[in-house]
């Protein structure tokens, strides 16, 4: 999952973006509203983490844009505003947490964490889909009872059809959430990922897998639902 850190301070939004990939996340950093308003244009984030002490605009007035075009995205206002008042405002504006600054990486991970958690969001303890079974807190992916090792980049693509399943995941949707604002030069980088990941779960026995909708993107299902896999 990807996530955006709105954050002028460079220093400080590196080492937050370095903790969340330890922790699973992938992160695009935007330094003003103005680069956060062509990043939450181009990708479809998990969450963002936005500091309202920004040079070219008040945090809150970006929030406020995205809630009065619909989108609910989970947003975590970090920032040295820790008044109760100016708590109360953030919340009033949409921010979904708030997080008063100076404040350790660790509680902002674990925040992170249970925003997505909640109803109708990414998260979710273990994800299943036939004898696959996903563990979302280390990544640890068990086919039967057996522990499957995989690549970060494949643990994201089959968190992405996990939490999707029976649903058909766009390949821009990949793309958004394995390469960010960055994009990726090769169009078929997604398609590699695909191959690994089935024919690791392939080999390993899975009652699950992966089809094409030719055009549009992936799709992953349990055997037991008698489509061909393409």
């Amino acid at each position: 999952m990807r996530v955006l850190i709105i954050e002028d301070n460079a220093s400080f939004a590196i080492l937050v973006a370095e903790r969340l990939v330890q922790s699973g996340f992938e992160s695009d950093r935007a330094g003003t509203v103005e680069q956060a308003q062509q990043a939450i244009k181009a990708v479809d984030y998990a969450a963002i983490v936005l500091d309202l002490g920004l040079p070219d605009a008040d945090g809150l007035t970006l929030l406020r844009e995205m809630r009065a075009r619909g989108n609910a995205t989970p947003v975590l206002i970090t920032t040295a505003r820790n008044g109760l008042e100016d708590r109360v405002k953030g919340l009033r504006e949409g921010a979904d947490d708030y997080l008063a600054k100076p404040f350790s990486v660790d509680e902002l991970v674990a925040r992170l964490h249970a925003l997505l958690r909640r109803p109708g969001r990414l998260l979710g303890d273990i994800l299943t889909a036939g004898n696959v079974a996903l563990h979302s807190g280390h990544h640890q992916v068990n086919v039967g009872d057996r522990i499957v090792p995989m690549r970060l980049r494949e643990t994201i693509v089959l968190e992405l059809l996990m939490r999707h399943k029976a649903s058909v995941v766009p390949r821009r949707f990949f793309e958004d959430q394995l390469f960010g604002i960055e994009g990726e030069q090769d169009s078929n980088t997604v398609d590699v990922y695909i191959h690994r990941l089935r024919k690791q779960l392939d080999d390993a026995g899975s009652t699950a897998t992966i089809h094409t909708v030719r055009g549009v993107g992936y799709m992953l299902l349990d055997d037991k639902d008698g489509l061909t896999k393409d």
